[in-house]
């Protein structure tokens, strides 16, 4: 055990703090600080020690440096135990510091509120990162305390056994010090890197949710995530590691759309989906779209759930639901099945880094935000599509966007007839879309056909055509883009091509 007799206070925040520095002045603690710390705790009627009375030096440049001073550090640093320190500690009159108590100017908060630029750079902190370093180095004499996150842990041990820390107790506050710290530096190189780009990758999150499982039940799985990252929850069991991969495909997929849409989501693929007047009707034509593979699955849509919908949508077993927000009556009908999740999406946007591990790496890129224009469209054949095509086509691309590859999607009448996810060729991709629009009673006449990369060869535009499909939309790009092309011309075909590949592997 080691006993604290002399602590070092400074702090932004001071919520929390008033119980903990009662007890230590109740216990003979001498406190030191400076600034706005010691004119909250002189407020408090809590004996102070000011710094610059132990350094001899003022607050200079503008509070930029208050503690950076070898009687401050040598107190943190000095080895208890160390001949030679101990002996420089007395000749130079350094007084011993045994607790260190810092929380951090608030430089996220800035940059998350677009503070001027000045503002943000006065917001990075040096002395209280220092003191952090510092006392987390030495921690087996010195108890740091990193953050008002851990306030909470040293009111426990103080209420318990009073001003004493066992070893295991400060090499604990050493791990969260160091955690702070890298977390901060992190937060400070992101936001200078935005212009530099310097080809290193630093990601940090403090905030992290234990699942209940992995991607399968022998898997541990954890979520970390910035507070306000996922949707709200309104109802429902804990969310779990495949319920949020389809929860991001979910709202991916729904960010594109701007009419009236649903969208059910299976294993990351959407298995319905139809833009409509009414949330409604919407759900209606994506049910229909496969109700097979909609029980269990996951619904999203860009608009309000009203009673009507609810109701309906009530009617099949389905996991998680997700809304920009649900009327009342809407609520408690989808609240009748207690297990299931009931999200809020209003102000969640997609991400627009994605990254994943990748063989002892991390592999990163820029999202696929891109989504395609009527007047991007350019014409490949002498046929051109109608307005209502036109209209389908980017509804269809906007889906094969969202759909594992090899991909096609079928749809009409924005709405999804069919696709093909996840094949080892193009052919396949088509030939199980065909079967599975047919499976349900679709007739694909009129139809329109989305690819996600161009066609190698002409046997697809074939194999639609001969299905009544008289639309093809695709990025084109092939060396053999012609044969598709002329397939088209001679069989009364559209074909437009965007320029743009939409894989998702």
């Amino acid at each position: 055990m080691k006993e604290i007799k002399r602590a070092l206070i400074s702090v932004y925040y001071k919520d929390g703090l008033d119980e903990i520095v009662k007890i230590l002045a109740d216990n003979g603690v001498e406190i030191l600080s400076t600034g706005g710390t010691q004119s909250f705790l002189e407020s408090l009627n809590i004996p102070v020690t000011s710094v610059e009375s132990v350094t001899g030096y003022p607050s200079i440049l503008g509070g930029r440096v208050k503690t950076l001073h070898p009687k401050v550090f040598g107190g943190i640093l000095n080895r208890r135990e160390h001949e030679q320190d101990a002996k420089e500690i007395a000749q130079y009159e350094i007084p011993s510091i045994d607790l260190v108590i810092v929380d951090l100017y608030p430089f996220e908060e800035y940059v998350a509120a677009n503070a001027s630029h000045e503002d943000i750079i006065e917001k990075i902190d040096i002395g209280g990162i220092s003191l952090i370093r510092g006392a987390a180095k030495n921690y087996n004499d010195v108890v740091i305390i990193p953050s008002k996150d851990s306030y909470g842990t040293l009111l426990s041990i103080l209420k318990e056994r009073g001003c004493r820390t066992t070893l295991e107790e400060r090499e604990y506050f050493a791990a969260q010090a160091f955690n702070v710290s890298s977390h901060y530096d992190s937060a400070i190189f992101n936001y200078f890197n935005r212009k530099f780009e310097i080809p290193s990758f630093k990601k940090s999150e403090q905030k992290a949710q234990t699942l209940r499982y992995g991607e399968n039940p022998h898997q541990k799985g954890t979520y970390y995530g910035a507070e306000g990252s996922l949707p709200k929850q309104l109802h429902g069991k804990e969310i779990s590691h495949n319920n949020l991969l389809d929860i991001e495909a979910a709202i991916e997929l729904i960010s594109d759309f701007d009419d009236t849409t649903v969208a059910i989501i299976k294993h990351n693929n959407a298995c319905g989906c139809a833009s409509a007047t009414t949330t409604l009707e919407a759900w209606e034509k994506a049910l229909a779209g496969d109700p097979v593979s909609a029980f269990g699955g996951i619904i999203v849509t860009n608009r309000e759930v009203d009673k009507a919908t609810a109701e309906e949508m009530n009617k099949i077993f389905f996991e998680v639901v997700i809304a920009p927000s649900y009327d009342a009556e809407a609520l408690e009908i989808l609240k009748t099945k207690k297990n299931r999740i009931i999200l809020e999406s209003n102000n969640i946007t997609p991400t627009p880094v994605k990254f994943r591990s990748l063989l002892g790496g991390v592999l990163v890129q820029e999202r696929d935000s891109h989504v395609e224009t009527p007047e991007e469209l350019k014409p490949a054949t002498d046929k051109q599509p109608r307005p209502e095509e036109i209209e389908d086509l980017i509804f269809a691309n906007k889906l094969v966007k969202h759909t594992k590859s090899n991909a096609i999607v079928l749809a009409k009448g924005k709405q999804l007839l069919a696709s093909g996810t996840g094949q080892t060729s193009r052919v396949d991709a088509l030939r199980q879309a065909i079967a599975k629009a047919k499976s349900f009673g679709f007739s694909l006449e009129g139809a329109v056909m989305s690819s996600d990369a161009f066609f190698p060869f002409a046997d697809c535009v074939e194999i639609a055509a001969n299905e009544g499909i008289r639309t093809v939309i695709q990025p084109g790009g092939s060396i053999r883009d012609n044969e598709s092309i002329e397939y088209c011309n001679n069989n009364g075909i559209a074909m437009v091509i965007t320029g743009v590949r939409h894989f998702k592997h």
